[in-house]
């Protein structure tokens, strides 16, 4: 997962005000009104000043009144608000933290490892694409016919001309085809999506797929479903792609670890790496939700509809604590640690979320890896974009 959208929220001194809050409409009067209200007593009993509270507070009435649907992350530090989000479905559990740094796990958790994705809904006279970029940004577009007359077959009529419409009608579907098949091409050149899905009209389908070229049809699948079935068909693709992505990066540093070369794990390591700028990926052990994996919304976007989740702790490493500073990479697991090394404002706070500020200042990946019997000291590991310098044994004598 690329964390460079989170660059400008460490670029603040903090605290910071996390609040994750249901912005969905109940049959209970003023339900969004009420949680607000518990949030920003939440945030004041924790010691936020109140001008970082109204700060929250705007967002939240700005997103209401836009009748935002979904789960609202807001993060706020000296009564501005530094970064704001709407995702998909309810918040796994609602909460409002003032702390030294922002608490960014629920929102990494519930934005899922992004997956570039088009798919392509087809029919005889073009297209309707969903494109999902790698950063999350979502949009649409039309495939237009490129030609769209005639496009039915005669039923009926002169037996003389209807052999000649009934070709000229299929040469127009296969004019609209090769033209939906071109476009895909192009938006996957210019976009790099991982995952192309072409459903729609059986016939088209067909067409299209035999008009791609090999390395877009390499990443393609076919759907034979539309509506909610399609829904669950992209989903189960996405979910695919994410496992592969994470099985191969849990057997690269289960084999670096192994060998003990450019792979470490627990909090001691993990902290040393992060200071040093040799983290390449960052490993934590997520835990699945309460009641199941969450379900599919348009073309593969979550929506969890289950009252009761509870919270989700990344491993052990999210009921541990570090120590930071006022830089990104200002972590370790002691202050005697961090003072040896000339950083002062020292403060304590979650280990997660320290880790995540040291991996985004340096560029680094983060995987959350839901995979069973993954395992590693404290529940983290990283890979190593270089391994640190044996150590040369000092010969006797000198």
């Amino acid at each position: 997962m690329d964390l460079s959208f989170l660059r400008a929220l460490y670029d603040r001194p903090g605290p910071f005000a996390s609040v994750y809050l249901d912005m969905r409409r109940t049959e209970v009067p003023r339900g969004v009104e009420v949680r607000r209200h518990v949030r920003s007593k939440e945030l004041a009993d924790q010691g936020a000043p109140a001008e970082t509270i109204e700060a929250v507070e705007r967002v939240v009435a700005d997103q209401k009144e836009q009748r935002e649907y979904g789960c609202l992350a807001v993060f706020a530090c000296g009564g501005e608000v530094a970064y704001s989000a709407v995702l998909d479905g309810p918040p796994r559990a609602e909460l409002a933290r003032y702390a030294p740094l922002p608490h960014v796990v629920p929102l990494l958790e519930q934005r899922g490892e992004p997956v570039s994705r088009l798919v392509a809904v087809v029919n005889r006279l073009g297209g309707h694409l969903n494109c999902v970029a790698v950063d999350g940004t979502r949009w649409e577009a039309e495939v237009p016919p490129a030609a769209d007359f005639p496009v039915h077959k005669p039923k009926g009529g002169d037996m003389l001309s209807q052999p000649r419409i009934q070709r000229a009608a299929e040469d127009r579907w296969r004019a609209n085809a090769k033209k939906v098949a071109r476009v895909i091409e192009q938006a996957v050149g210019a976009c790099g999506f991982e995952i192309v899905v072409v459903a729609g009209d059986v016939w088209t389908r067909g067409a299209v797929l035999e008009e791609l070229p090999e390395p877009v049809l390499a990443r393609t699948v076919e759907s034979r479903s539309g509506g909610p079935s399609l829904n669950e068909d992209v989903a189960g693709v996405v979910d695919r792609a994410r496992t592969e992505r994470m099985t191969a990066a849990v057997d690269r540093f289960n084999e670096q670890l192994g060998k003990g070369r450019r792979a470490v794990d627990g909090l001691d390591a993990v902290t040393r790496a992060l200071r040093n700028g040799q983290v390449a990926s960052l490993l934590i052990e997520e835990r699945s939700p309460p009641g199941g994996p969450e379900s599919p919304g348009p073309y593969g976007t979550g929506s969890r509809d289950s009252e009761d989740r509870g919270p989700v702790v990344s491993g052990q490493v999210g009921s541990a604590t570090v120590w930071t500073g006022p830089g990104c990479t200002d972590v370790g697991t002691s202050p005697d640690e961090l003072r040896e090394l000339g950083v002062t404002d020292l403060a304590e706070d979650r280990a997660d979320a320290a880790l995540i500020r040291a991996l985004a200042g340096t560029d680094g990946e983060l995987l959350l890896i839901t995979l069973d019997g993954w395992h590693a000291d404290h529940g983290v590991g990283a890979l190593l974009r270089y391994a640190d310098a044996p150590v040369e044994p000092v010969a006797a004598g000198l």
